[in-house]
């Protein structure tokens, strides 16, 4: 489904048809390994998920691939799962050209991409298109129209037959007089904030009464139209 003109959701992944180009946000690998740390064991399944995922969308006509943002979780270090994950990852994506956009959980991830020979970047510009991952507020000129961003991983929760069910989604406002576009996170583990009940942490996201939401349900995409009338309609 197209969220704005030649931009397409892919599963939990956006598509630039024309620059044939997929954007991946906030993989957070390892994260498994950092909740083990912590003293919580879960079965360690992100890794298959997140490559299985990734394999069917690059069946797509693809050259690039750009991770935007947070592709690991530790903060200080690199964990042992962190180094794995990651280079399996950067395996997978050895014939296309590679774009690391640095999140803040980024903090150390230059001895793994320097390792493989990929740049990571503060930002990265397709013609009008920006891609950031959104922790802090870029510097916008008149070449940009449109704004794509990781960080927030949306999601939106619905009550169903007495249970709370968890979607992730896509959002689309406006920054600057720019369409904004917040794509999800692709880790399975990472549920995501509500939008209808959590503050976003963005600075470019002070205001999201007007955003449209297109919801992911297995790999099916909803447009839930904006935002404000969902609050009226669910209140």
């Amino acid at each position: 489904m197209e969220i704005n003109k030649g931009i397409l959701i892919k599963d939990l992944a956006l598509y630039l048809k024309k620059h044939e180009t997929l954007i991946i946000g906030d993989l957070h690998l390892g994260y498994e390994g950092y909740l083990e740390k912590k003293g919580v064991l879960i079965p360690r399944f992100q890794l298959k998920d997140i490559i299985r995922k990734l394999k069917k969308l690059l069946k797509l006509k693809i050259k690039r691939v750009i991770l935007n943002g947070d592709i690991k979780h530790e903060f200080g270090k690199i964990l042992k799962q962190e180094w794995t994950d990651i280079t399996k990852l950067f395996d997978l994506l050895n014939n296309y050209e590679v774009i690391v956009i640095k999140g803040n959980h980024d903090v150390i991830l230059h001895p793994i991409t320097d390792r493989k020979n990929i740049g990571i970047v503060k930002e990265y510009q397709l013609d009008d298109v920006l891609i950031i991952h959104g922790d802090s507020e870029p510097k916008i000129d008149k070449t940009i129209k449109t704004i794509i961003m990781g960080h927030e991983h949306p999601a939106i929760s619905f009550k169903e037959t007495g249970r709370v069910e968890k979607y992730k989604c896509f959002l689309k406002g406006i920054y600057k007089k720019k369409t904004l576009i917040v794509q999800p996170s692709f880790n399975p583990l990472i549920e995501g904030s509500d939008i209808l009940k959590e503050r976003f942490l963005s600075p470019l996201f002070k205001n999201i009464t007007n955003c449209e939401i297109w919801v992911i349900d297995r790999e099916k995409v909803l447009n839930f139209g904006k935002l404000n009338k969902l609050k009226r309609k669910l209140h």
